[in-house]
């Protein structure tokens, strides 16, 4: 009889982050003032903490975990590793599947790896106060459990059309003891502005991001704290991969195909990273990250310097980018709905290392519920995109006779996600792949910037 899991001991958490600029072959280009000029690090201290700012910049191959976020990751990593021998059955296909499953923390998702992390920095820092966005709010749980572990009081601004869509998540976060507002609000600035000129914004991270930076910037007991696209971020998300690649040396195998979904990078990176590493050793194998039709960053986005928010208060980064304007459709995947990605991911998509696909929303979610009637997890909507792809990729193989490895990281469970797969069951979901003229009215706004060549 066959494995189904592939489980670590708790002595077997990787006692540090992978730093995946180590093996990039060109550095990554430098974050803009608003001047078009590069800045330094201690253009962030007003809201990052000394220790954050030094993993953002770091070239370090390896960074160490401090033992008191290893310590909090004990409570469920290492995360499991399952073979998908019954989906395999169900699709009929010869390829070997596996997926690591990144629910079991106690927000749900993959997010506490850098939330627990950035609480724990931030209170060494001395800091008090955080300010955050999330979308779905998968982000949002993770740092106000964080926050309350380390005694942080946290606020959150939560993207309105999630805030509306999904309040159990809300109700997640106000158990742990934070703050959640609807973005946009008349809170700030920022949220005022937008409201003004659209009353009936649904809001965007790019938007939340911009409301809880502004506050963080004009309050000296108070710093940000962010879910996704930097790169001490990603660098904190590889605990997943890290631990993947241990597991498929138990299994004896090595995935011919590394896939996970793709809004900001945190997930895709913390999965497709330590892989990435092997594969600047000369190891063959495909890195694939996979988005919405209807926030198509990657596949459709322009390769330019953009801010990360919707009001332009953070540097410029070099990414691919929809245009800070660009508000998605309130689409289900709210973790997903982000105009930017991370600059990581942008320069190696760039350079032809990673690839990227785009899907659309109801594929994602038939393909969740043939994911759940074969294995029994319900996945995050986000986690449909990755499933999609996987799917995909073993029904190529059941035509070819190909037994290809596909590896890929179910992010979340879908617990809180029920109403938009009611309405999948009803026939009531659409897709809504964006049109190009939009994306291009938001790509016309972009700073006037030349990036390197």
């Amino acid at each position: 009889m066959s494995q189904v899991k592939f489980l670590l001991d708790e002595s077997e958490i990787p006692t540090h982050w992978y730093n995946v600029v180590s093996d990039m072959p060109r550095p990554p280009a430098p974050a803009l003032g608003p001047d078009g000029a590069p800045i330094g690090p201690d253009a962030l201290a007003a809201i990052f903490p000394p220790s954050l700012i030094e993993q953002e910049v770091s070239r370090e191959r390896w960074i160490e975990i401090p033992e008191p976020v290893r310590e909090i990751y004990r409570l469920w990593r290492p995360s499991p590793l399952y073979r998908a021998l019954r989906l395999e059955e169900a699709l009929g296909t010869p390829a070997k599947i596996y997926y690591k499953y990144e629910g079991v923390s106690p927000a749900g998702s993959h997010k506490p790896n850098t939330a627990v992390a950035q609480a724990y920095f931030n209170r060494r820092a001395g800091i008090r106060r955080l300010t955050t966005e999330t979308g779905a709010g998968q982000w949002g749980s993770a740092l106000a459990m964080a926050g309350r572990m380390f005694g942080i009081e946290i606020r959150v601004f939560m993207v309105r059309v999630s805030y509306e869509q999904k309040p159990f998540r809300r109700s997640m976060m106000q158990t742990w003891g934070a703050e959640v507002i609807a973005s946009p609000s008349t809170r700030t600035n920022s949220g005022r502005a937008v409201l003004a000129d659209h009353p009936d914004s649904p809001g965007s991270l790019g938007i939340a991001i911009s409301e809880a930076v502004e506050e963080a910037g004009s309050r000296k007991d108070t710093n940000y704290a962010l879910g996704s696209v930097l790169n001490h971020v990603l660098l904190h998300q590889t605990v997943i991969g890290l631990e993947a690649k241990k597991q498929f040396e138990k299994a004896g195998d090595y995935p011919d195909v590394v896939i996970a979904c793709c809004g900001g990078g945190s997930n895709f990176g913390g999965t497709a990273f330590p892989f990435f590493a092997d594969k600047a050793a000369g190891r063959v194998v495909r890195l694939v990250a996979v988005e919405p039709d209807s926030c198509p960053t990657l596949t459709r986005g322009h390769y330019a310097y953009d801010s990360g928010d919707s009001a332009g208060l953070t540097p410029l980064m070099l990414m691919y980018t929809l245009g800070r304007s660009f508000i998605p459709p309130a689409i289900h995947a709210g973790g997903l709905r982000y105009h930017g990605d991370s600059p990581l991911v942008s320069q190696l998509h760039h350079d032809g290392l990673v690839e990227a696909i785009a899907v659309p929303q109801r594929a994602t979610f038939e393909a969740g519920l043939t994911f759940a009637r074969a294995e029994g997890i319900i996945p995050a909507p986000e986690a449909n995109h990755a499933i999609r792809a996987a799917l995909d990729e073993a029904l190529k193989c059941r035509q070819t006779g190909e037994r290809k490895t596909i590896f890929f990281t179910l992010s979340g469970h879908g617990h809180f996600d029920m109403a938009a797969y009611d309405r999948y069951l009803r026939g009531e979901l659409k897709d809504s792949p964006y049109p190009e003229e939009a994306i291009q009215a938001a790509l016309a706004d972009l700073p006037k910037v030349a990036r390197p060549s």
